[in-house]
């Protein structure tokens, strides 16, 4: 058996906490629950990382960091609102296929809201610096429009939305978003 680095093993502490947390959020995840799933003990989990508050940080920026490396790779050599587009398919896609993605994204904010209520905001610096990266690549990719980038963004967060409330594909709500949003309607389109 192959034995994995500790970079290695950080990775998969990481994938395995997004899973805890985005089910459980970051007050219902023990640290003994990450470890054991994935198969490391508690002491091993925190020579690897400081604290839960470190692993929560590290799972949230993953997922900001693989949503931004999404995007690019979609909007690769489109412009504007192609781009724009193959972003929001791809989005749609990601938060279809993987749903612990978004629920982590959901418990990001949360948690956010939590630690900046109680005055720490170590965490809410962390996440919009993510936050500012991902802007910074819809940005460019709409083609430097601030109004673009607004929408675009608004219009992910509403798909959260919807999804998050578990609106069926064939709601009347899903209007107007992506092609390849639940129900498949763009703007200008009937239910």
């Amino acid at each position: 058996m192959v034995r994995m680095s500790a970079e290695e093993r950080r990775v998969s502490v990481v994938r395995a906490a997004i899973a805890e947390f985005s089910q459980r959020g970051y007050y219902g995840t023990s640290t003994e629950a990450i470890a054991k799933r994935v198969g490391v003990s508690q002491p091993y989990l925190f020579r690897l990382f400081p604290g839960k508050k470190a692993i929560f940080g590290a799972a949230s920026l993953l997922c900001i960091d693989e949503m931004r490396e999404l995007f690019e790779k979609a909007a690769e050599g489109l412009e504007g609102q192609e781009a724009l587009d193959a972003m929001g398919e791809a989005y749609v896609r990601l938060i279809q296929e993987r749903p612990e993605r978004l629920q982590m994204q959901m418990q990001t904010y949360i948690t956010l809201a939590a630690a900046e209520a109680e005055g720490e905001h170590e965490f809410g610096e962390l996440v919009r610096a993510g936050w500012t990266r991902l802007w910074e690549t819809v940005h460019l990719l709409s083609g430097a429009d601030v109004e673009r980038t607004t929408t675009f963004l608004a219009k992910g967060m509403l798909i959260n939305t919807y999804t998050a409330m578990g609106f069926p594909p064939e709601h009347r709500v899903w209007q107007g978003m992506y092609q390849d949003a639940p129900g498949g309607r763009t703007a200008g389109q009937a239910q």
